[in-house]
């Protein structure tokens, strides 16, 4: 909600401006699975591959907003969607400012992903589903965060005493059981160039 007296100041430099300078159009790549389906490794190795590739991106990293941006967020279904508010609306502004944004957020409900989708805009918005089955992902458990929530020690823990709507038309999917994490980036890189 904005608050009255609160007016867009249109600055002077366009989004196509900004791209131009940058040889490239701001999209967001939205990784979205399970905790441990691997979302943050392909979304680091994105990077990289962006960056070598002369490339001017930025990875925005559920667990890290939350060290800053969303401190102040718990894993209510109210909090949930508030943080995938808040990275989207830093999303959209490092698109407008030309930068390419690599998400990597579990953000489980597709209401929340839809209303991430509109704020950056659809045209600009790369849903990407990591499919990984929950048993690969609990066996991987590399924070012990499924063996806290197993044991009750967690509440609203995704996937086990949180639900999980995996995306139903999602624009690439990738189950890091199948794909070799190369073969996994040069697909999430064909998404951006075909942007």
């Amino acid at each position: 909600m904005i608050q009255k007296g609160i007016v867009w100041h249109q600055g002077n430099v366009t989004r196509q401006e900004r791209e131009g300078l940058l040889q490239q159009v701001g999209v967001t790549i939205w990784l979205t699975g399970l905790s441990a389906s691997g979302k943050s490794t392909l979304a680091f190795a994105l990077e990289r591959r962006l960056l070598s590739a002369g490339r001017a991106c930025f990875t925005l990293d559920g667990d890290n907003v939350r060290h800053g941006l969303n401190r102040n967020l718990g894993f209510s279904i109210q909090d949930r969607s508030e943080n995938i508010r808040r990275v989207a609306e830093v999303a959209r502004l490092m698109n407008e400012a030309g930068l390419i944004v690599v998400v990597a957020l579990i953000s489980p409900l597709r209401a929340d992903r839809l209303m991430a989708k509109e704020i950056i805009g659809a045209e600009f918005f790369k849903e990407v589903y990591v499919s990984t089955p929950l048993e690969a992902c609990e066996a991987r458990d590399p924070k012990g965060l499924y063996g806290k929530a197993r044991a009750g020690e967690l509440a609203e823990f995704t996937g086990i005493s949180s639900p999980y709507e995996s995306p139903s038309s999602p624009d690439l999917i990738i189950n890091t059981l199948d794909a070799h994490i190369d073969d996994a980036v040069e697909r999430l890189y064909g998404l951006i160039k075909s942007s």
